[in-house]
């Protein structure tokens, strides 16, 4: 009784379904739990009741929930009449309860749903309807912004004409207002010679001399303008004529005083190392034929070009004592620590022009130009003296060949030197081109004096080996005389150590002609030349060496001539002996 009075009351528990348990992080479990939670824990506490009841000790739990016990477990099968899970029919009522309920709030939802669908249907005929009155109105927008972009840009190319027009004008306004104070000035020039004393402020301010010389050098201009458009013709021409031939005379004046005035203050700027006044000054004076007189002045004033002492310590350094004559090797050791010296020193003066000369590449040409046409001139002057080709200093003091390496080892480092200038800036000077331009004398007469030198050593190597022939064949007595006169007068015998000689000359001849032939033309026809020299020389070796072939082989043609005669009358005179 007592057990079906809690499945009775079980079975009469509400049960609750809300909509809201399904939104959300729905979980079916968590729905099942809270369904069966409330009959599941009666059913244990009424099973634990139970088997303390009947006074079973040391009970085990099964997985189900039931218990027994350990020792009677048949007696306890067998007296045991109640079901084994009496919640059955309260848990299946409501699971039946619950799908009632399910099934209610599934019609519910699809009512909901329904009503839903209808009003969004309804809701989307109202915005289809708006949308294609929107669409309409922004076609009608797109128009009326078409018509004003087109009315903007009509406006704005309007705008633009006007604006043009107003510039134009603007600017012949400002021309206009220029002419008028440019006169104003030129009329104060266009007056005697020696009134420049009665010129406005502005010609004589120190401060303003920036004004004063862009102000002067467009008066000039506008003066010459104007000169060579006068017409003869026109009335009070030649009047009108004169009087600007004045002030062009009286801004030529003016002009060159200024320029000598900024001049002044420029090389007082240079003494004082003041490169912003410098600066000033040669910004100036560009406005004067674009500052080249500027530029040449700065340069001649280098101490490099105008100090004696520098030009003799170049010399001392490459020649050395002026007594001795000095070896290739010294020379080109003195070129190259003279060659140095001047790269550095131009490279200082391009710092310097850097900082000072709107247009410093057009400075460092003449700079480098100056450097090459004087102070490099002046030493290879001295260095490469022409010697004479009929007259030629003999070779025991260097000959002809001393020349030639001179001007060999004297180009190759001035070709250096135009490298390194090339490297440190020399603007669009063709350092190149000048460099050749400063040999070009030599290079046009170096095949003749080649040619002369290998003649000369050749001949002097005939004369030695001539002395050294008398020399051995030098006997005493009237015999020893005969004897030496024809030794004299057979030919020279030339040793394979002079032939070795005369291509050692010849060697060094063709590097000289690789080093002053830029052209493959003239490089063959430098070569040729030695070469015909080398044959020359070798000719007679190699004639005393085939008459000596000859020689030998006619002596032993007569030898055996001889041995067979001899043979033939001997076997005769054994014959006869015989008989």
């Amino acid at each position: 009784m007592k057990e079906r009075s809690k499945s009775s009351s079980v079975s009469n528990l509400p049960l609750i379904l809300n909509i809201d348990d399904f939104k959300g992080d729905f979980s079916f479990d968590a729905l099942f739990g809270n369904l069966v939670n409330e009959l599941l824990p009666s059913f244990q506490e009424d099973s634990a009741d139970s088997a303390e009841g009947h006074g079973i000790g040391g009970t085990d739990v099964l997985p189900n929930g039931h218990t027994r016990t350990s020792s009677d477990a048949t007696k306890f099968a067998q007296g045991l009449s109640a079901p084994l899970f009496p919640e059955v029919d309260a848990l299946l009522l409501l699971f039946k309860n619950s799908c009632k309920e399910l099934v209610d709030l599934r019609k519910q939802i699809d009512g909901k749903l329904s009503n839903l669908k209808k009003e969004v249907s309804t809701q989307d005929d109202k915005h289809r309807k708006t949308l294609t009155e929107l669409e309409k109105g922004v076609d009608g927008l797109f128009n009326s912004f078409a018509r004003l972009d087109s009315r903007i840009s009509s406006v704005g190319q309007t705008a633009a004409k006007v604006g043009d027009h107003l510039q134009s004008a603007d600017a012949q306004r400002e021309t206009a207002s220029q002419a008028i104070e440019l006169i104003k000035y030129l009329m104060e020039f266009n007056r005697n010679p020696g009134s420049l004393m009665e010129l406005s402020p502005l010609f004589s301010d120190d401060s303003r001399v920036a004004e004063a010389a862009s102000i002067a050098q467009k008066l000039r201009s506008f003066a010459e303008e104007d000169i060579s458009k006068a017409m003869p013709s026109v009335v009070g021409g030649a009047t009108a004529s004169r009087g600007l031939e004045v002030a062009v005379a009286n801004l030529q004046e003016y002009c060159n005083e200024l320029e000598n005035r900024l001049l002044a203050r420029f090389d007082a700027a240079s003494q004082r190392r003041e490169l912003s006044t410098m600066s000033e000054c040669a910004k100036i004076l560009s406005q004067f034929n674009r500052g080249t007189s500027a530029m040449q002045h700065y340069v001649a004033t280098r101490p490099m070009f105008i100090d004696v002492e520098v030009m003799n310590s170049d010399n001392k350094l490459v020649l050395g004592d002026q007594s001795s004559q000095a070896s290739p090797n010294y020379v080109a050791r003195g070129l190259s620590k003279l060659y140095k010296e001047i790269t550095d020193t131009v490279r200082k003066e391009a710092a310097t022009i850097m900082a000072v000369f709107p247009s410093p590449n057009d400075v460092m040409s003449i700079l480098v130009q100056r450097v090459l046409e004087q102070r490099v001139t002046s030493l290879l002057d001295k260095l490469l003296e022409k010697p004479s080709i009929a007259h030629p200093r003999p070779v025991g003091e260097g000959g002809i060949l001393w020349y030639l390496r001179m001007l060999a080892v004297a180009y190759e480092k001035t070709q250096e030197l135009a490298r390194d200038l090339r490297a440190v800036g020399c603007g669009d000077l063709d350092v190149e081109g000048l460099t050749e331009s400063l040999f070009s004398a030599h290079k046009d007469e170096y095949p003749e004096y080649e040619q002369a030198s290998l003649r000369q050593l050749y001949q002097a190597k005939l004369e030695e080996l001539r002395a050294e022939s008398q020399k051995v064949s030098e006997p005493s007595g009237t015999i020893g005389r005969s004897k030496g006169a024809s030794v004299a007068s057979s030919p020279l015998e030339i040793s394979v150590a002079a032939v070795t000689e005369f291509l050692r000359w010849n060697e060094e001849a063709i590097t000289r002609c690789t080093l002053f032939s830029s052209l493959p033309a003239t490089l063959a026809a430098n070569v040729r030349s030695v070469f015909t020299c080398l044959l020359h020389q070798v000719s007679q070796y190699i004639t005393d060496g085939l008459e000596r072939a000859r020689d030998s082989l006619t002596e032993a043609a007569s030898l055996r001539e001889r041995f067979v005669i001899g043979s033939s009358v001997s076997r005769r005179v054994t014959s006869q002996v015989h008989i």
